[in-house]
């Protein structure tokens, strides 16, 4: 069975990079990122009408969400080494379908084991769509603007993410929320009948002859096993991993849970929490431009990180002295978690342009291995202190049940500390 083998950049491009077809083929990928994006970041609106519905322990609700994290791991690292050999279309057409199959299974799941099913179809399509998304703005507007598209993309499906939060809040006042998710799944549809019509990749792509299947497979963990020669691929995964799995843990389950605890009214509750991605957006969408503009990586992970820490503390450890200034927390959490878009940049930095989308999602594979940690531990631990006697719903249980999250970001400030500069102007 022959393959399309992807021209890069390096072979004169078929189109013209930029202009009105370039953001309209972005748009469509974009779109797509935040379409399973929302669905996933709305499992933590949702959850305890789930919970209620199918008959679900604190425990399973947590494990529901980390299944997602753990099976895009586990299919994230094939997706850069897809979209360099096949481009985009090839490998995003599947994966729409899957992920729209997947979100009509949630929205009729009856047990614990049919919404496992639906979470592992939605991170099987889910893999590709992040790096797909930053790889399309490589190749249609240029690979030196990578770092600056790639933060856009995490803009755009953060801002539609605060939008989800805050309409499922409302519409689950006047709809099951069943019906809403049958609803996500016509959207689905829609988007994958656009992208029929409009997503093409922005190189020739050609059909070399014995390119086989069996021939791409076997180039897959070759292409994989160079990224990982390069040791500072794997201290950009790590800081951002640990730094992503904290919000991801914060966004996607236990943000509403640790408002609520704060003295916030459920819809309160989670609009506090869509300001984690709504800082998450500022922060994409600034973050990587002012790091090109200052021409360094490290400096602004460091003081990320610590703004970080620092919200993270007070969210826990200090009692509310008001909900504006709460809220301002979570903003801010948001804004400093956003540097680890900078572990794409500075991962691209150190890698052969024909590697990027490989080093991309190798990753992005971090990222959901280490999330699906993150998104469990305090669910694990909420349960081991109420065995030891801690009070429910108190900051005590909170500060119990965070542990594991301010640890990760310890852990993600002492990597970023000893990794080296790799903007390209600095680090000869």
């Amino acid at each position: 069975m022959a393959l399309r083998n992807l021209t890069m950049e390096a072979a004169t491009p078929s189109v013209q990079q930029g202009g009105a077809r370039a953001w309209g083929v972005w748009c469509i990928a974009v779109a797509f990122v935040s379409y399973y994006f929302s669905f996933q970041t709305g499992y933590s609106i949702v959850n305890a009408n789930v919970q209620k519905d199918v008959g679900l322990s604190v425990a399973q609700v947590g494990h529901i969400a980390a299944l997602y994290t753990w099976v895009l791991a586990a299919c994230q690292f094939l997706s850069g080494p897809l979209f360099d050999r096949l481009g985009a279309r090839s490998v995003l057409l599947p994966a729409m379908v899957l992920v729209t199959l997947g979100v009509f299974t949630f929205a009729n799941a009856n047990s614990f084991g049919m919404l496992l099913v639906a979470q592992a179809c939605v991170a099987l399509g889910s893999c590709t769509g992040f790096v797909g998304a930053g790889y399309i703005g490589g190749t249609w507007f240029g690979w030196h603007k990578f770092s600056f598209m790639f933060g856009l993309v995490q803009f755009a499906a953060s801002m539609l993410a605060v939008f989800t939060q805050n309409l499922l809040t409302l519409a689950l006042s006047v709809l099951p929320w069943r019906t809403l998710f049958n609803g996500a799944g016509m959207g689905g549809v829609v988007l994958l009948g656009i992208a029929m019509v409009w997503l093409r990749d922005a190189n020739t792509v050609t059909v070399p002859a014995g390119q086989t299947f069996g021939a791409l497979l076997l180039s897959i963990p070759r292409s994989l096993a160079k990224v990982a020669k390069v040791p500072h691929v794997w201290a950009a995964a790590a800081f951002g991993a640990l730094c992503f799995g904290v919000l991801l843990s914060l966004g996607v389950v236990w943000g509403p849970k640790l408002m609520t605890i704060r003295g916030f009214g459920r819809e309160s509750a989670n609009l506090a929490s869509s300001l984690l991605w709504l800082g998450l957006a500022v922060g994409s969408f600034t973050i990587p431009w002012i790091s090109d503009r200052v021409q360094r990586r490290k400096l602004p992970v460091l003081i990320g990180l610590a703004v970080q820490m620092f919200a993270l503390v007070l969210l826990l450890y200090v009692p509310t002295k008001s909900s504006t200034f709460d809220m301002l927390l979570c903003f801010t959490f948001g804004l400093g978690n956003a540097v680890h878009m900078l572990a794409f940049s500075t991962a691209a930095d150190v890698v052969a342009q024909q590697y990027i989308g490989t080093s991309a999602a190798m990753i992005n594979g971090m990222f959901s291995i280490i999330g699906g940690v993150m998104i469990s531990r305090p669910g694990m631990r909420a349960g081991l202190g109420l065995e030891q006697g801690l009070t429910p719903a108190t900051l005590e249980l909170a500060q119990f049940a965070g542990r594991p999250l301010m640890a990760g970001l310890c852990l993600a400030l002492i990597i970023a500390l000893i990794m080296r500069e790799t903007y390209p102007a600095r680090r000869h």
